[in-house]
């Protein structure tokens, strides 16, 4: 009860300074207003409900001093000594002086111009500012090498030196020099560049000239750029516009196996830095024709990335989705990306248990693009703390051996490399300081689409303006490169190699003299734990376990379908421990015959038993499997192709239509393909699905939610929370107990309709012929022999965007 609010409408009311509004409607509205506040917060947290959570805690102090946290946030996690009560006290003392000055108020007194997100002359400070910007731009576009680092010097100074780097964990530090070495001994700019990565921007978030950019750039410094979470153009593959980090986020935005096999890294995205627990979200006016065609869903409409619970609920999930991609791509390293938060570290030694051999700690600071402005503040924290954290649990439980880990959040400067190599990361990202190279000149309206400068947007008309260039990307990394090597020349080591965890070379700088920032403690982030003869960089590969894979049986007997596209038809035997059947032999498919893949029906594999985890995960076009039995979880993931047809094995009992037949999250973002299958299936079926045609007897829960494409066929009872986030794509239900309507998800824009026309009923019937004649379906027998009377139970779920999607492309 904020009483001291309602109390305040009353009082303003009364004196008449609030006019229109009686108290109770002020009331209605105030709460009205927090309750979205509060709902936002909460699904970016993942808190379905507020007694699970209460006194959960989850949150973090920075830089508060701990006899603050013992008496008045008791429990609270702080890992940086800070404020005390007096220095709280004098902040509020000079904040009131400020509104209420001792001398006279002149005529032509202002407030504070502010200044939160766009910066302002006389405002916030801001960690890239207008000087900043100048100063790199006329750097990397300088034509003389020399002068043109000089410059970036004085960018470099003027980030380093700037009184708002105060505000960052890195600004807090300085280095303790040892024995320097002449710079001819240290290894050169062209080796570091490699270490050094584009962040993941999404093609849509930015413009297509910029994206491009970015990847022609890292790719001439063999280095590494990455598609973000909204896909790739597939005509970028074979030249230098490709991305080599192919980014599968939560919401499997454009990934296709083609996708998956042209990657050199392949990256899952638990989690965005900036936006912890949101993931991407790409505004409805960003999506034109051709972002919506490479992210396999609807144009005009926006875009959110469903939370990662949907298949990553558990550590053994993620296990489960890196042994997916391997299987899919065996040559590409797999990454896992992670929120700089309390507690990852713990995460982190999961995720490198679970076979990933990078991780990635993303750091608050950012969200280029698109992230809408209530999603940048107040979430996650710096990567200096993460990174810290993972280093010394990785290391403790002798874990950093296996993996390679990366850092990043508004890195710009070759001190900010060091730092973080010297905190434990190996490779390192970029994103905010290579636009700004490209020519960003940090308007702050990414989100609103109307960059001037043709980067974060897609109105043709602001593309038209942008000038960047890859060589201006070029040379801000060589340029940063070079300040590494300088530092690394005085603190004495030869390779980034030799400076990965060496945190004893960093220590709190004496120079810092703001008055909040006296109590600052940074010595549980600079603990080094380096036991003698445990590993504190990747020194090793991690042991996917892919020997004995079935699907090596599977590419041996069809040879003739991959070289010379011949059918191949098989008969094989399956168990519940062959997981990820068929995405190895799928991987094979797309690489050697590309998006395309082979005619329909070249490889037909008939199963008999229970399939594993993953079945057909990732099929590629001319691939049939065939399964006789059951199925676990995650059947037909990023289907991209193909066919899989499940029916009992054929001296089954039970009534099909009354007995599951396959698990939870099946066809999670599938692109193309069909799938039948002859019983009930689990929870979150067709969760993002973007095209692919599916029948089936019966779903649990949640049923095609965030679906965005295909169509979707069930010939029996749905869950709750049916379509929820549905944007696309089309769902026929036979509705024979008339429950649908009461299952239906009651936020979601979607239509119902009975008494269909004509082409829905013959589509129905065609789904249904085909389920009979590849399941010999008892339910779809009994309906195909009463359809005139079964008929009219069917009902058809869509989104109202799609339907006025289809009714605008009607009428052009």
């Amino acid at each position: 009860n904020p009483y001291l609010v309602f109390d305040t409408f009353a009082d303003l009311i009364d004196d008449e300074s609030l006019v229109g509004l009686t108290h109770d409607k002020a009331c209605t509205n105030f709460v009205k207003g927090v309750n979205k506040g509060l709902l936002k917060v909460m699904s970016k947290m993942g808190i379905s409900t507020i007694p699970s959570y209460r006194g959960a805690q989850i949150f973090e102090a920075i830089g508060i001093a701990s006899n603050v946290i013992d008496r008045y946030f008791c429990g609270t996690s702080s890992r940086v000594e800070g404020i005390t009560l007096e220095d709280i006290e004098r902040e509020v003392r000079s904040l009131h002086e400020f509104a209420y000055p001792h001398h006279v108020i002149s005529a032509d007194f202002e407030l504070d111009p502010g200044g939160q997100y766009q910066w302002r002359r006389f405002g916030e400070s801001h960690s890239v500012n207008p000087d900043m910007v100048e100063k790199l731009q006329k750097a990397v576009r300088s034509e003389d090498t020399a002068s043109g680092f000089k410059t970036f010097q004085e960018f470099s100074r003027s980030v380093n030196e700037s009184p708002e780097r105060a505000s960052t964990i890195r600004g807090l530090l300085r280095f303790t020099l040892s024995n320097p070495i002449p710079l001819e001994q240290v290894e050169s700019a062209a080796t570091i560049v490699k270490r050094f990565v584009t962040g993941a921007m999404s093609l849509g978030s930015i413009s297509r000239e910029s994206h491009e950019g970015l990847a022609i750039a890292m790719n001439f410094l063999k280095a590494k750029s990455n598609t973000g979470e909204g896909g790739e153009d597939s005509e970028r593959f074979l030249d230098n516009r490709r991305s080599s980090i192919k980014q599968v986020a939560s919401g499997r935005f454009g990934v296709t196996t083609h996708y998956l096999v042209n990657a050199d890294e392949i990256q899952i995205k638990m989690a965005q830095g900036a936006k912890p627990g949101e993931g991407g979200q790409l505004p409805g006016y960003k999506v034109d024709d051709y972002i919506g065609k490479i992210r396999h869903t609807t144009p005009g409409v926006t875009l959110v990335s469903p939370p990662p619970h949907h298949d990553i609920y558990s550590i053994e999930d993620i296990a489960q989705l890196i042994f997916d991609l391997k299987n899919v791509n065996p040559r590409a390293r797999i990454s896992v990306k992670l929120v700089s938060e309390v507690g990852v570290g713990t995460v982190a030694a999961g995720v490198a248990k679970a076979h990933a051999d990078h991780i990635l700690i993303s750091g608050y600071e950012g969200g280029t693009g698109a992230s809408p402005l209530s999603s940048i503040k107040h979430a996650g924290i710096p990567w200096e703390i993460g990174l810290a954290e993972t280093q010394q649990v990785l290391v403790a439980n002798q874990l950093r051996g296996r993996v390679v880990l990366q850092a990043d959040g508004q890195m710009k400067t070759g001190r900010d490399v060091v730092v973080a190599a010297l905190l434990g990361a190996e490779e390192f990202g970029f994103s905010t300081a290579p636009l700004v190279a490209q020519g960003c000149i940090m308007m702050r309206v990414c989100h609103l689409g109307t960059c001037p400068v043709g980067i974060a947007t897609q109105d043709p008309i602001l593309r038209k303006k942008f000038a960047g260039k890859p060589e201006h990307v070029i040379n801000y990394f060589f340029f940063v490169a070079e300040e590494v090597r300088q530092i690394m020349a005085e603190l004495g080591f030869r390779t980034i190699d030799e400076m990965v965890g060496r945190s004893d070379y960093l220590e709190t700088s004496d120079a810092v003299r703001h008055w909040k920032s006296r109590g600052v403690d940074l010595s549980r982030l600079l603990l080094r734990v380096a036991p003698l003869g445990i590993a504190t960089r990747n020194v090793e590969q991690q042991n996917h376990g892919l020997d004995g894979a079935l699907d090596y049986h599977l590419i041996m007997l069809a040879k003739p379908a991959l070289e010379h596209a011949r059918p191949v038809a098989m008969t094989i035997p399956i168990h519940n421990h062959n997981r990820s059947c068929g995405s190895m032999l799928a991987g094979e498919v797309a690489t050697r015959w590309g998006e395309i893949g082979l005619p329909d029906a070249t490889i037909h594999i008939k199963f008999y038993g229970s399939a594993g985890q993953s079945f057909g995960a990732f099929l590629a076009p001319g691939m049939i499997l065939e399964l006789h039995g059951d199925a676990n979880d995650y059947l037909g993931k990023g289907m991209s192709g193909g066919k899989i047809i499940v029916r009992p094995e054929d001296n089954a009992r039970f009534k099909a239509y009354d007995n599951v037949i396959a698990g939870n999250t099946l066809l999670y973002g599938a692109t193309r393909g069909e799938a039948y299958l002859a019983g009930i299936v689990g929870e979150r079926f067709a969760v993002r699905n973007s095209g692919a045609t599916a029948v089936v007897e019966g779903v649990g829960d949640h049923g095609c939610e965030y679906m965005t494409g295909g169509t979707i066929l069930i010939l029996g009872a749905t869950g709750r929370n049916f379509g929820a986030g549905m944007s696309g794509g089309q769902a026929y239900v036979w509705d024979s107990d008339g429950r649908l309507e009461q299952r239906l998800n009651p936020t979601s824009n979607l239509v119902l309709s009975w008494g269909l026309p004509v082409e829905d009923i013959e589509c129905i019937h065609e789904l249904i012929t085909k389920h009979v004649e590849l399941t010999d379906s008892e339910r779809g027998h009994y309906i195909l022999a009463n359809w005139t009377d079964e008929r009219r139970h069917f009902a058809k779920i869509m989104s109202e965007e799609y339907l006025a999607l289809l009714a605008s492309k009607r009428d052009a």
